[in-house]
């Protein structure tokens, strides 16, 4: 049987990527921009919806998308079941 997708909240993914070293750099209505610098001094920025209850398709999205910084082993334990 293959992994699902947890239930998040924009609150819990917030608090997943700053384990990665993100830092909300703005908050504009419900998103926020996420942002870190990598080592070799490229800005690396997500945005996110910070709703009580993230949609499938925008947790997938968020995932995708934070998986051109992140090693996508590495944020699959943090959004999917096991």
């Amino acid at each position: 049987m293959s992994p699902k997708l947890r239930r998040l909240s924009g609150k819990e993914v917030i608090a997943i990527l700053r384990r990665f070293g993100f830092d909300v750099n703005s908050e504009r209505g419900s998103h926020a921009k996420l942002r870190r610098v990598s080592p070799a001094g490229e800005r690396q920025t997500l945005t996110i919806a910070v709703h009580d209850e993230l949609d499938v398709g925008t947790l997938h999205a968020i995932f995708r998308q934070a998986s051109k910084y992140i090693p996508a082993d590495e944020l699959r334990a943090h959004f999917f079941t096991e």
